[in-house]
């Protein structure tokens, strides 16, 4: 039977990997409404059709804070269990999980939450 340590390695990676996606998955959505919206008000569209519109977009911007809170928890707790398991850093998902922190960091606010 494998390491349960490896499994819960595997498991925190894949949340940090799927809440970065997520989060720039939101932020691109965002600029793009931003554009659409900008194309309406160009053509002199309706007024509530923007007003619509503006909703959507700002129900994107409210979930990148979200995204953002999930992303420093789960990298945190990613980055704790690797410190505490380091007898396992030559596992290839250990190696794995190191690359996902380090590619994840670039989303983490400049504030630094670690």
């Amino acid at each position: 039977m494998a390491d349960p340590r490896i499994r819960q390695i595997k498991i925190k990676t894949g949340v940090v990997k799927r809440i970065a996606k997520e989060k720039v998955v939101y932020e691109k959505e965002a600029e793009q409404q931003k554009n659409r919206i900008q194309k309406l008000k160009d053509e002199g569209q309706d007024e509530h059709n923007i007003r619509k519109q503006e909703e959507v977009l700002q129900e994107s911007l409210m979930m990148v804070p979200d995204c953002q809170r999930r992303l420093v928890k789960a990298f945190t707790d990613l980055k704790n269990t690797l410190e505490t398991e380091q007898d396992l850093k030559e596992h290839e998902d250990y190696v794995a999980a190191q690359q996902i922190l380090k590619d994840a960091e670039s989303q983490l606010p400049e504030s630094g939450a670690l």
